[in-house]
């Protein structure tokens, strides 16, 4: 790896390193780290011997025949660890090689895999508000490391038993999506905060917070990125607007929804004007409160109008980029410069590199900050 760059890799049923030998065969390593909208995943490719018994160990294992079959990557940066992936094998496959050597290569998913395996139709939940409900689920998993991190919302109020008793509806990971989606959350696993454990958090998506250090284009010596690309697309911003009716006389009441919050403050200043305007029609049989939720969900996400990606080297930035935080961006020019949310995040890693693909978004043109941290 780069000089103060150390990869360490665990891999069994239980986490553990592996011999030295089955480290050195490992190649190359991808990493996806998204924000929610999906799974995290992983690639790892070993060049093994036909005879290796990492090599049978991983095909029983992407078979099916073993039950489980975890990998756990760290990487280390000038002394500090952070895990990028917790996750278990889902696909194996070989590809030939010479002299006797072969390719490997393992494929899988984060911890939420093994929420997506096992369907419970018509599981009752009695008097339990959707938080409960989550925090439930969650506590299965709790063996494989799984710490829950839920922030109730405000619709967070537990259905009377004689007029609802609320029903899982498909697996705990499709269940608990939907329960985020609802309200206007996300869901997902990160993992850390030690090799081993994994946060789940299921709570709003939260634009705030310390940023990480810019990714700086156009500025000669001090430029840290490998590609740095800007899209502005007026069509993915729309404003909702829910209906209520009026109790008396029935009539529908049209209130737009913005989609500025606490936890979500504006980045960008020049909006696309004239906004998309949507009208969410089937909130009107629902209460206040969930076609407020309803028309927050909505303005949430689809709120971003200002897309980045990217690639940079390690070697170059000199730290981890992660998904699901801040970032500034220098030398991109007036219009784009300024904080953006790290939408997803790619890790690239082979012996002597170690690269790392993006994706930004933010609502709008024109930074709301002066300056960004370097």
């Amino acid at each position: 790896m780069l000089s103060g760059v150390q990869l360490s890799l665990k891999i069994g049923p239980v986490p553990l390193t592996p011999p030295h030998e089955v480290a050195e065969s490992l190649v190359h390593a991808k990493v996806e780290e998204g924000s929610g909208d999906a799974q995290s995943g992983f690639e790892l490719t070993f060049e093994l011997p036909a005879r290796s018994p990492l090599r049978t160990l991983f095909l029983l294992s992407g078979g099916g025949s073993l039950p489980l079959m975890r990998v756990v990557l760290v990487v280390t940066i000038n002394g500090t660890a952070q895990s990028i992936i917790d996750g278990v094998t889902t696909n194996v496959e070989t590809q030939p090689g010479e002299g006797g050597v072969s390719r490997l290569v393992v494929k899988g998913k984060d911890l939420s895999a093994l929420m997506d395996v096992i369907e419970i139709p018509g599981l009752p939940f009695p008097a339990m508000p959707p938080s409960v409900r989550v925090l439930l689920i969650l506590a299965k998993y709790a063996a494989l490391g799984v710490i829950p991190m839920v922030i109730p919302s405000i619709l967070d109020i537990p259905p009377l038993p004689l007029q609802q008793i609320p029903a899982q509806r498909g697996s705990d990971y499709a269940y608990v999506k939907k329960l985020a989606g609802q309200v206007g959350y996300v869901f997902y696993l990160e993992p850390g905060p030690a090799p081993g454990t994994s946060k789940a958090y299921w709570g709003p998506e939260i634009r705030v917070g310390e940023p990480q250090p810019a990714l700086t284009a156009n500025m000669d010596a001090q430029t840290n990125v490998e590609q740095l690309s800007f899209n502005f697309d007026k069509e993915k911003k729309k404003i909702p607007i829910v209906f209520f009716q009026e109790p008396f006389s029935k009539a529908p009441i049209g209130i737009p929804i913005p989609d500025v919050t606490p936890l979500n403050p504006p980045l960008g200043l020049v909006p696309p004007l004239p906004p998309n305007i949507v009208k969410l029609d089937n909130t009107a049989h629902l209460s206040a409160p969930e076609a407020l939720m309803a028309g927050i969900a909505y303005a949430g996400q689809n709120s971003d109008s200002v897309f980045g990606t990217g690639r940079i080297d390690i070697a170059k930035y000199g730290r981890l980029l992660r998904s699901r935080k801040l970032v500034g961006v220098r030398g991109a020019g007036l219009p784009f410069d300024g904080l953006y949310y790290v939408k997803s995040v790619t890790h690239e890693i082979e012996r002597g590199s170690y690269k790392q693909g993006f994706s930004l978004a933010r609502n709008a043109l024109v930074s709301t900050f002066p300056t960004v941290p370097t």
